[in-house]
């Protein structure tokens, strides 16, 4: 028995995008979280005072525009209340 394929100038079924030309963009409350995710990274992992001005400016505007969650904002206020210390590892040197 032979599976029938249709012929290829037969009509495709396909869907418009709501509005063409458009690209996705995603809500702002994940664009948010998004941003504050990469400089929480950023902070934790170089322990810089600029990673951390960032995290602080990044979360403090999120919050203001209501993209940050209140327990999210907690997370990060307990994380930038403990103190910044760097572990260096065996052969790092910092001067």
């Amino acid at each position: 028995m032979q599976a029938q394929h249709p012929s290829s100038s037969d009509l495709k079924d396909t869907t418009e995008p709501d509005h063409p030309g458009m690209t996705f963009k995603p809500p702002r409350p994940l664009l948010a979280t998004a941003v504050i995710g990469a400089a929480l990274i950023g902070y934790l992992v170089h322990k810089t005072s600029d990673a951390r001005q960032r995290l602080e400016s990044m979360a403090c505007l999120a919050q203001t525009m209501g993209d940050l969650s209140d327990h999210d904002a907690v997370v990060i206020a307990d994380l930038l209340a403990k103190p910044c210390t760097r572990n260096t590892s065996m052969g790092e040197h910092h001067v």
